[in-house]
């Protein structure tokens, strides 16, 4: 709009939008079926193994776009801008942001020092107040605007100041649109050093403000903070006295027939969950379920997350379970994590993200709608659950690898279903004192996943040296589980 707006134009309007409808188009068109071409050409190239080709496409994606948006009359900044948000958004973002970060920081600081440098400070001495005003003047306004808007779709009203205090400050495509006034001679010089001069402040008193943001929502959003405190104290005094609990994050209908199921075999749980009714009544009830934030450090700790067996997640929003599953394997990398999912489609992000097992909703229906359609159609009770039983052994893992008992019913190809078997090393064993290395393991078959020593459960390593009595958990084979018995018992 700028460059039209800079025109003497008797059909203004009608030019405005048109450059509307094409920004529309272009951006449509890009976001709809850029997304899509993104992750299958990216996924092409990375095939390839090759970081230099990476790094070639990366560019050759930003570029392109930035060329299509201003071919079509809009600004390239807005075309890089929007290539940046779809490779955010593949599952190559995390190697793309290691790939760029020395190549960012460099132009982010060529960036900023060229903002700088177009800095006239004799002239802003001279009209301070102006650039005071200019810089005070918009951050209350974006603040209210934003703070409004985040409050209008539900944030609470901490969330909603803390949101105002970090956008309210002049951003990047401020100095785009001073450059293109600039450059169109739609504003006098004096005016654009003032405008340059208040944003460039506005964004130096930002990592300030931000840093005390906790203080001043604290100042206006008092209550909120204390019930959060409060929460976070009632939470690690309830979860103080718990061991080998499963913790259960979300206690919505599936998190509830979880801690159902957990509570008939009297397994003890504590659930988190942020719906603060469903908490309250459900407290009332006498479930041992807490108002806390997952996704936050502190609620996992006051939950007892290094006390716990295992972790539950039982919503399906990819991105916030991702985060929660940051800090569980932060805080407790060993633990196992089950996450429940819609459909297969996030399989690879949940478990690249730390999950141990993934239960994908699609997939249990259809599951039980065929085994009653089996039923339905004659076929056996005992076939019809045999059949599902292994097509859920081939999908989840923790299913193929279990320990074996004498009760167990011996099933076809027994010999090549991996299975868990625990060996405790006797006093005078050969395995006393070599390393896993030094006892070649036969490769392939089977696996140390785990020892433990005492009440310590090590970390296993190709460096690890076995002792006398140390307990030896194996994943393999049938016949390599029984080699491996033999020659460590040797």
């Amino acid at each position: 709009m700028v460059p039209t707006l800079a025109k003497n134009l008797d059909s203004l309007w009608m030019v405005i939008g048109l450059a509307l409808g094409k920004a529309v188009l272009i951006m449509a068109l890009l976001l709809f079926f850029g997304q899509k071409l993104m992750s299958k050409w990216l996924g092409m190239v990375a095939r390839r193994k090759s970081q230099e080709l990476f790094m070639l496409n990366l560019l050759l994606i930003t570029l392109g776009a930035a060329w299509i948006t201003e071919f079509v009359g809009l600004s390239m900044e807005l075309g890089a801008f929007m290539a940046g948000m779809l490779i955010s958004e593949t599952r190559y973002k995390h190697e793309v942001e290691s790939d760029i970060r020395s190549f960012r920081d460099v132009l982010l600081g060529l960036y900023f020092i060229t903002i700088g440098m177009l800095l006239d400070v004799r002239l802003v001495l001279l009209n301070w107040w102006v650039v005071i005003l200019l810089l005070i003047a918009p951050f209350v306004f974006k603040f209210i605007v934003i703070a409004w808007i985040t409050r209008i779709f539900g944030a609470s009203k901490g969330v909603s100041i803390r949101t105002g205090l970090a956008l309210a400050q002049a951003g990047e495509f401020g100095f785009v649109l001073l450059g293109q006034l600039d450059g169109l001679h739609m504003m006098e010089p004096w005016m654009v050093n003032i405008l340059l001069a208040s944003m460039v402040l506005s964004m130096l008193t930002a990592p300030f403000i931000i840093a005390r943001s906790d203080r001043i929502v604290m100042r206006f959003a008092r209550n909120e903070w204390m019930l959060q405190s409060l929460a976070l104290t009632q939470l690690a005094r309830n979860a103080i006295g718990a061991k080998q609990h499963v913790i259960i994050v979300g206690f919505g209908r599936t998190g509830q027939n979880v801690a159902k199921l957990l509570a008939d075999e009297k397994v003890p749980y504590r659930a988190l969950d942020l719906d603060l009714e469903r908490v309250r009544k459900a407290e009332a009830a006498g479930e041992a379920v807490s108002y806390a934030d997952a996704t936050k450090r502190e609620s996992l700790i006051a939950a007892g997350i290094h006390r716990a067996s295992s972790a539950v997640i039982t919503f399906t929003d990819v991105p916030v379970v991702l985060t929660t599953l940051h800090y569980i394997k932060e805080l407790v990398p060993t633990l196992p994590v089950i996450v429940r999912s819609y459909d297969d489609t996030d399989f690879e992000r949940l478990k690249e993200g730390g999950a141990d097992e993934i239960v994908p909703e699609a997939l249990e229906s259809s599951l039980v709608l065929a085994s009653h359609a089996y039923m339905a159609a004659g076929i056996s009770l005992r076939r019809a659950t045999r059949h599902i039983q292994n097509i859920r052994m081939e999908r989840y893992a923790s299913m193929r690898e279990y320990f074996h008992g004498e009760t167990d019913e011996v099933i076809p190809d027994e010999d090549v279903q991996r299975r868990r078997h625990s060996l405790r090393i006797a006093p005078g064993s050969l395995a006393v004192g070599k390393t896993l290395r030094e006892l070649e393991l036969p490769s392939g078959n089977v696996d140390v996943t785990a020892i433990r020593r005492g009440d310590e459960k090590l970390k296993v390593t190709p460096e690890t040296v076995i002792d006398e009595n140390d307990v030896l958990v194996l994943r393999g084979t049938l016949d390599g589980v029984m080699q491996t018995e033999e020659r460590l018992l040797k």
